[in-house]
């Protein structure tokens, strides 16, 4: 299992759309997505990157929480997006809404450069037991 807490999470994807982890706990995620090169053919923000922005902020902490005895597996994510975004750096912030033995749910806020919600995503992740 990684060791999340010594080096920030990565993963292909994240290199792929540009996402980076700025911080990580289990009671606040943090990371960037870059709008250039995640756009739709309208030239605005394709709201499955927000989604996979919003999915990786939420399993890592899910994960930091799930820690050391289960792993956090996402089940369920929905996102509303409020308003168009054509370039810049969007910040999504993770923070929990339910954390217990078998899951945990995660509120996602996604905002534009000017701190106006851009996507609003919530996951739920299931907490099973880590296997060797």
């Amino acid at each position: 299992m990684p060791d999340f807490a010594a080096a920030p999470p990565s993963a292909p994807i994240h290199e792929r759309l540009g996402i980076t982890i700025v911080s990580a706990s289990a009671d606040r995620c943090v990371g960037t997505l870059p709008v250039e090169g995640n756009t739709q053919p309208f030239g605005l923000l394709h709201g499955g990157a927000s989604c996979v922005l919003a999915e990786s902020l939420a399993s890592i902490a899910a994960m930091l929480y799930a820690q050391p005895d289960r792993v956090a597996v996402g089940v369920d994510i929905n996102a509303t997006h409020h308003r168009g975004v054509r370039s810049g750096i969007v910040t999504g912030v993770a923070t929990p809404v339910h954390r217990g033995q078998s899951t945990a749910t995660y509120d996602v806020v996604i905002t534009d450069e000017q701190e106006r919600r851009v996507c609003t995503a919530r996951l739920t992740c299931y907490l099973r037991p880590a296997t060797s």
